[in-house]
């Protein structure tokens, strides 16, 4: 199985059959379980996707299949359902802002230009689909993969830009 592509259309995620340099996806995690069964085990494969286009958007997935390119591929297509678009201030966030979910809980600060991505592999793999290119992270408590994908993409879907905020409070800047 080649690289899925990815086509950016707004507010939507579509999968191609084609291989693009502006999008590819991540796999951060691939897990084999065994079922034993009366002729020994049987063994399935869990894989776990990020997909972004590098500016702005990105979405995760969680895949199950008998062999592990079918479990990509499936992690690939559920991209769609968990995508976010993710609010840019250059190549960094607008501000602080701390996602959770489960136990485990990440903390995203905005950084100055050249600093990088300062994160760990999980956390740095969404940002960078992301296209934020300047951050400083700190995760706390589970450091499960899928826990962590999910409080960060739940910091990226809370981060409003000045203009908006400001909109929303009814005031003039």
């Amino acid at each position: 199985m080649g690289v899925a592509g990815f086509l950016p259309v707004p507010g939507v995620f579509d999968v191609a059959s084609e291989s693009r340099s502006d999008g590819q996806e991540k796999v951060i995690q691939i897990r084999r379980c065994a079922c034993v069964v009366k002729g020994g085990r049987r063994f399935s494969f869990t894989a776990l996707v990020v997909l972004g286009d590098r500016r702005g958007k990105v979405g995760w997935g969680y895949g199950k299949a008998t062999e592990v390119p079918q479990a990509v591929e499936k992690a690939v297509k559920g991209t769609n359902r968990n995508a976010v678009g993710v609010r840019l201030t250059g190549s960094t966030i607008p501000h602080a802002v701390a996602g959770r979910y489960g136990a485990s809980r990440v903390v995203l600060i905005p950084a100055l230009p050249g600093t990088g991505v300062i994160a760990g592999n999980t956390v740095r793999a969404v940002l960078e689909q992301a296209g934020v290119r300047d951050v400083l992270t700190k995760s706390r408590g589970s450091t499960n993969p899928l826990n962590l994908v999910r409080a960060t993409m739940n910091a990226l879907g809370k981060l409003r830009t000045r203009d908006e905020i400001a909109r929303l409070r009814g005031v003039t800047i």
